[in-house]
């Protein structure tokens, strides 16, 4: 018997599928409107709209954006859409809702852009930790889309991971 140790995870043909590394770079901007709102909580149109002339919005070059309100109030979705028109020519991206949101979107366009030809019949690890805020939407978009091609779909890290998907033998 030999007292060699072997790593049977490097000499295996797990291929690992890092979500983090496709981590779109750029500042992240949360644009709370509820300051442009007639006490926070009222959208008057003519205030709104020279709010709006009034602001500087060469703060937002290259950056993603989510639009919000943190009050109750009620805004018609055209205030968000007019906002958008205004942040079209320096932002990345707009969405209304969370950062959650903008980063489920952007990892969404991501994973359809994907090509997955090279996980073809082969077994997949999905990396599970990351230090960078990708969505839990983004896990269940890549799992979906490897189970066309991939052996089997394992989630987690080589060394503890949870089986997901197996190929049946045909």
């Amino acid at each position: 018997m030999s007292d060699e140790i072997i790593n049977r995870v490097s000499q295996s043909k797990l291929v690992t599928v890092d979500l983090e590394e496709y981590y779109p770079s750029g500042k992240r901007i949360v644009l709370d409107i509820k300051d442009w709102l007639f006490e926070g909580f009222i959208l008057r149109e003519k205030e709104f709209r020279a709010y709006l002339k009034e602001h500087d919005w060469e703060q937002y070059k290259d950056a993603y954006v989510v639009l919000t309100c943190s009050t109750e109030a009620i805004v018609p979705g055209w205030a968000y859409m007019l906002i958008t028109t205004k942040l079209h020519p320096y932002a990345k991206k707009v969405v209304q809702g969370t950062l959650e949101d903008l980063e489920t979107l952007l990892y969404q366009s991501i994973i359809e852009n994907m090509d997955v030809s090279g996980y073809k019949n082969k077994p997949v690890i999905i990396k599970g930790c990351s230090k960078k805020p990708v969505p839990p939407n983004a896990y269940i978009m890549i799992a979906d889309k490897l189970q066309s091609v991939a052996k089997s779909i394992m989630y987690g890290e080589a060394c503890s991971s949870v089986p997901l998907y197996k190929e049946k033998n045909q």
